[in-house]
Formats: structure tokens, C-alpha cells, sequence
């Protein structure tokens, strides 16, 4: 093997070394939605793609109200079917009792969610506008707030109701920089390695802001040993392992939530016992079974199988977004 032999062959291999070391560090970088999140209290991040593959056959077309129908009519998408991801900041508000409540949000929806039809309607529903960052943000006034809209590319809106601009103008900066896989909020930046790969839905930071009442997260109607602001890694993977895991402010206080939290599941299996026996409530009994609780110095861990059937009740609840058909 001649001198240009070798050479030409330590070229292709440092070229395919490169591209290999560009994959890996993708593979392990916050999704793009995510990184263009401004500063933010709580993370929420959901990829909705492969959920729609794996439960098509299950699903079943949304019961819409009228006032939504027209709306979705008008902007030509259909959320359930044309969303593929979404990357949600939450917000904690000084005044809990302002037309914001306790939680604002800032949102990056991507899908075909874009297009003339959708222009059109910010146009005719803004009460203001705004040119920053080569994008037009629409001012559209919804119960009491302003909702802050602008798109930012052929798939990808930017959505905030924050009471000032400042964090979609975050938003659109961040999308000038996005390339850069590592780029991305404090608290992403913190905490996203936390985050098992490959995870269809992942929260990090005080995720139970939008979910606590009276500085209480409930779930069955049980009160949770958790603060609205402890700092959670939560996680989905797309074979139904859920992981959620709080970082408590000491040992001790680690260890008497795990124990309240152990006994809740006990409460809660009892509980279920007496649900008729539907699909959904024999999946609800099945992930209390595999539920467990462990804990590790301040580290608190719950996790638990997820049957396919909640997902098929959650896929088809119909959410409908904050200023629809307003």
C-alpha cells in the first residue's frame, strides 16, 4: 500500500469517525423543541410521532366542542393528528391570584401545524403585532390574557401567554442558535441528562406546578407527599415504563416521603379493587401492582408499567389549547 493509499485511507476514516461522534452527540442532545425553551421554572416534553404509529389502530377521532371544530376548521390542522411534538416551559407566577393564576407557559409546537390558513387567522384575531428577530409575534387576547404567537419555521410555532414578550423573544433568539445540540435552558442543561434516552414524554424541574391545588399534588384523589416545587425527573418510555424520580432537600426528608408514598400505592391498589372491570381500570390496577418506591440519600424513585389501553384513553381525551375559537 502506497503513501496516497494510505492517506486517502486515514482521510475516510477520520470523516467517518466525525459523522459517528456527530450521531452519538444528537443522540444524547435535548430535542430541538426543547432547546428553544426560554429560562423556566418546569420542563415538559412530549414526542407524539411514535405514540400515533404504535396506537393508531386504537385510536379514535376526538369529540370536539363546537367553538374548537370552528377553530380548527379555520387554521386547516387537526392537533390530534398533525402534532408531532411538543416542548412546554412552565412558569411560576409572582401573583398566583393574576389572570395568569399560578403558572404562565411558554410552548414550542412542531408538526404541520403551519401554513397560510393559519397566518390568516392570527392576522384577523391579533390585536397587535410585533417584528423581532425577522418573525411577526400576534398579540391574541384570550380570558383575560395575551397569548403570544409567531412561527418560526415550515413546522415549528412559538407560544407563550407570559405577561410580557420577553420569553417568546427568548424563543425566536434561541431558534438563530439552535444548531448547537448542547444549547438550551439552566434547567435543561442541568437535568437532561437525567432523562433516560429515548423517552417519549419527559418532565424535569417543579413539573407539578401546573398539576398541584392548594400546594398539593393529587392523584386518585390522594394527596401526594410532594411540594409544588420539589425538583422531579420524570420520564415515559415507549414500552410503558414510567420513572419518576424527586431530588428532597435531605436524606431524612427522602426517606419519610418514601414511606408515604409506599403506603398511598397500598391505599390505592385497595382502592381499585372495587372499579368495574373495564380495560382502563384493569390497566390502572396493573400499574399500581408493579408500582415501587425506592430511595437512595435524597433521591426519592417511583416507577411502574403502563399498559397501552391508558395511553389509548389519554391519546383520545381531546385536550383543546388555551384561545381556541376565541
Amino acid at each position: 500500500m502506497n503513501r496516497r493509499t494510505r492517506r486517502t485511507l486515514w482521510t475516510v476514516a477520520a470523516v467517518v469517525l466525525a459523522l459517528a461522534a456527530a450521531v452519538f452527540l444528537r443522540s444524547k442532545a435535548p430535542p430541538e423543541a426543547a432547546r428553544l425553551l426560554p429560562e423556566s421554572d418546569g420542563i415538559l416534553y412530549f414526542n407524539l410521532r411514535p405514540v400515533r404509529a404504535y396506537f393508531h389502530k386504537d385510536l379514535k377521532p376526538p369529540q370536539h366542542s363546537a367553538d374548537y371544530q370552528q377553530f380548527i376548521d379555520a387554521i386547516g390542522i387537526e392537533p390530534e393528528h398533525d402534532l408531532d411534538e411538543a416542548a412546554i416551559a412552565l412558569h411560576r407566577m409572582a401573583d398566583p391570584n393574576g389572570p395568569n393564576g399560578a403558572v404562565a407557559y411558554s410552548m414550542v409546537l412542531v408538526g404541520k401545524i403551519t401554513g397560510a390558513r393559519l397566518n390568516a387567522w392570527l392576522e384577523g384575531h391579533a390585536v397587535a403585532r410585533e417584528s423581532y428577530a425577522g418573525h411577526t409575534v400576534y398579540s391574541i387576547p384570550s380570558e383575560g390574557r395575551t397569548v403570544r404567537v409567531a412561527q418560526i419555521g415550515y413546522d415549528m410555532v412559538a407560544v407563550s401567554n407570559y405577561p410580557s414578550p420577553e420569553m417568546i423573544h427568548s424563543m425566536l433568539d434561541r431558534h438563530a442558535t439552535a444548531a448547537w445540540p448542547f444549547a438550551g435552558s439552566t434547567l435543561l442543561r442541568k437535568h437532561y441528562h437525567e432523562v433516560p434516552l429515548l423517552s417519549l414524554a419527559w418532565g424535569v424541574g417543579q413539573i407539578g406546578l401546573p398539576f398541584n391545588e392548594s400546594g398539593a399534588i393529587s392523584v386518585l384523589g390522594l394527596s401526594l407527599p410532594l411540594e409544588a416545587d420539589s425538583t422531579i425527573i420524570a420520564s415515559m418510555s415507549w414500552t410503558g415504563s414510567l420513572r419518576v424520580e424527586e431530588i428532597a432537600p435531605s436524606d431524612a426528608v427522602a426517606a419519610r416521603q418514601a414511606a408515604q408514598l409506599q403506603m398511598i400505592i397500598l391505599l390505592a391498589r385497595g382502592f381499585t379493587t372495587a372499579l368495574a372491570d373495564k380495560s382502563e381500570n384493569n390497566s390502572l390496577r396493573e400499574l399500581l401492582k408493579t408500582a415501587e418506591v425506592t430511595q437512595k440519600r435524597e433521591r426519592v424513585v417511583i416507577t411502574a408499567n403502563v399498559d397501552r389501553s391508558l395511553f389509548s384513553a389519554a391519546s383520545n381525551g381531546g385536550a383543546q389549547p388555551e384561545g381556541a375559537g376565541k
